[in-house]
Parts: structure tokens; sequence; C-alpha cells
């Protein structure tokens, strides 16, 4: 999928609702037609050309709608106050889900035909340790928002997720203390953010003193889950510590509440927010937790406004809000930042600005020090299809 999107400097759509997304054609080798490379040289060339890389199919595509709004609603406001540098962005979507050979193609199509000035990604880690080998050949600045394993230090790229340090140990921590949590069944999605999460995930639950009593790794995609419900009803956890993605998290969820597991057992899921909430239900959420950086009941005054101009943009029947999704909107706003920071958009400068900076989104105050993000956690239970947070951690 790919699509453009032009705001103006006065943050209205450039186009006509209907016209908002114009879907560009391709030929049958599956390169750009003539009538798209004749609509690309018609654009100016002033504009800052940004290609917002977001899952909008397969498990992670839930999270694709609210993060679709949540860039949109960044480059809005951004082109309000001036663009960035004096630049208008221009944003472009492209469907980060799918085969990775696929995803990989589509970047380097957008890179030499969109002619991208640098990409936004909200998809997940398999994609980036991909894409990010595509952007570091063409030197593209690539800014990767959501909540991941950690470590990243490719030069050019730039990651402002939660991390398992300050995500997940405080409310390990937590559960051990409060719950008594002592024995540990981990499952996660089969790829690169479950694997090295788990690593780390294993020493806090040994701070504890606490033990793992099993770990399962799923493919992506996969929906029969009474094998695992079986492992982990013989394993006795007190905990079930969740690194499934989207789709797959939904449907585990479900299966766990459905077969009575929810009641004797707890949970703590790491890529849970509201819109997979929502497909799980309420009558299958008891006892479950989630730990954060941003939940929309956070009462701030950034967060108010952050939900109220979404809203007022999107309608009251917009996407659901919540962290994956909005971590887009925080991937632009830090964007900006950087590039004020910087002076310029030239690579170096601000690859040197994005290591050290304080920036302000719907979280409210985000410290990057050293490259990493730090920012204000929260940790949540479930009720019904809502989150409650319980305290900062």
């Amino acid at each position: 999928m790919r699509a453009t999107v032009n705001f103006p400097a006065h943050g209205g759509p450039a186009l006509p609702p209907s016209l908002l997304f114009r879907n560009l054609s391709s030929a049958a080798d599956g390169a750009l037609s003539p009538a798209d490379h004749a609509f690309l040289r018609r654009r100016g060339t002033s504009k800052l050309r940004i290609g917002g890389f977001i899952c909008c199919s397969g498990s992670p595509g839930v999270w694709g709608p609210c993060a679709t709004n949540s860039a949109q609603l960044a480059v809005a406001e951004i082109n309000k106050r001036g663009g960035i540098l004096g630049r208008e962005i221009e944003l472009s979507i492209y469907d980060a889900g799918g085969p990775l050979d696929e995803i990989l193609n589509r970047a380097e199509q957008a890179i030499a035909f969109d002619e991208l000035d640098l990409i936004v990604g909200l998809h997940t880690s398999a994609v980036r340790v991909g894409l990010r080998k595509v952007t570091t050949r063409h030197r593209i600045p690539y800014i990767y928002t959501p909540v991941y394993e950690g470590g990243e230090r490719t030069p050019g790229v730039m990651a402002i997720g939660e991390t398992p340090r300050w995500q997940s140990r405080p409310s390990i921590h937590w559960l051990a203390d409060v719950k008594k949590a002592a024995r540990w069944y981990l499952i996660g999605s089969d790829y690169v953010w479950p694997w090295q999460s788990h690593r780390a995930v294993k020493r806090y639950i040994k701070e504890t003193g606490g033990h793992v009593v099993g770990e399962e790794f799923v493919p992506l995609g996969e929906d029969n889950h009474e094998p695992h419900l079986e492992r982990i009803r013989a394993a006795r956890p007190d905990v079930v510590l969740i690194s499934l993605i989207g789709t797959d998290s939904i449907t585990f969820n479900r299966a766990f509440g459905e077969c009575g597991l929810a009641a004797t057992t707890l949970r703590l899921a790491g890529a849970m927010d509201e819109t997979v909430l929502l497909g799980i239900g309420a009558d299958n959420s008891e006892n479950m937790y989630c730990a954060s950086g941003y939940f929309p009941g956070i009462g701030s005054r950034a967060n108010d406004d952050f939900q109220s101009r979404y809203h007022l943009m999107f309608g009251p029947n917009a996407a659901p809000i919540g962290s994956l999704g909005q971590s887009s909107y925080e991937g632009l706003r830090f964007l900006e930042a950087v590039a004020n920071k910087a002076g310029t958009l030239a690579m170096g400068p601000m690859l040197a600005a994005g290591r050290n900076i304080v920036y302000g989104g719907a979280r409210g105050p985000v410290t990057v020090r050293n490259g990493h993000a730090r920012m204000q956690m929260y940790l949540a239970e479930a009720d019904g299809l809502d989150f409650k947070l319980i305290k900062p951690v």
C-alpha cells in the first residue's frame, strides 16, 4: 500500500477529504507508472518528504489506523507552525506489513522515486532490522517509534520507544512484591523483540527471587493456542508474561480467558494497548496488567490536548488511541525537536542532536540521553475495555 498525504502550512487538507489519499498506480512489473512519475515531478522541491512505514496488515495491522491518524495530526500541527526549518512536510504512508522482501522493495522504490528525505517507522523489530540496511545505504535518517528490545545503535537510526529495562523491570518487581508472584511463564511471537526482551526479563525475574517455569515462541499469525494453554496450565505459573503482538495477542488472550485461566493466573503484557484490549473483550481481561509510557487515561495537560486535537481532526468515531499507534505522533514531534536543535536536516548534525535531547509530545516530556529514551512509565490493570492506572513505575 502506498498513499500520499499533503498538508499545507495552515494545517488543513490540501485536497477534499475524498481525495486526501492518492493511491499511486503501478505497472505490471511493480514499477511506478509514467503518470506517477509525472505526478512526482510536479511536486515542489522545497517540501520535506517523510515516509511513514506503518504496519497496516498482518498481526500488527491493528495499530495501523491510529498510527496513521497520529502521524497525520503531527504533520498538520507542525505545518501549521511553519514546518520543519521552514520546510512543509509531505507525508506518504507505506504498508510495513507482509513479507519482509516486499517491504524492503517498497522502501527502495520510495527512496528512489518518491525522493524521501526521512523515514518514520511503526512496525516490528524484524522489519526494523531489515529496513535499517536500506536507510543506511541511502543515508536516510530513520526514526523508529514503538516499544522495542533496546540496544539500537545503527548509524542513522533513532529509536524512541520503551525498552525492557524501564518498562518491564519495575512491573516485575511490583508483581513480586504486591502479588507475591514467583513462578513465571514467558510466551512471545517468534522474532527479535520477544527473543531479546525475554533475555532481559529473565534477569529481572531472578532479581526478585522468582524463576521461569516455561518459555515458548509462537509463529506470527498463529491463532490455535490450545497447545500453548495446555503447557501453561501444566506449568502452574503465577504470571504469564506475554510478548505476542496485535491480533496474535488478541486471539491468545481471548482463549486464555475462555479456558478459565484468567481467574487464577496473572498476565503481564508488553505490546498491549486499548486497541488490543477491545479485541480481547471485557470478559477475557481479568487479572491482566500492562506497563507502558502512554495510556489515554493519563491525566496530563499534554495528553488532554493531544486527545482533543485528535478527535477534532478525525471525529468521535476515529480509531481508538493507544500507546503503539500514538507513538508515530511522538516520532514526528521528536523529529521537529531534533531538527530545531541541530539547525539543519543534514544527517550528521541531526544524529548528534538526537542523542541528547528533551522533547514534548502526548506523553509529556521525554528525555533522550546517549541515544536512549527515558519517559514516565505507568503500570495499569485492565478494567473491562479500559486500563485503570495503578501507579507510575
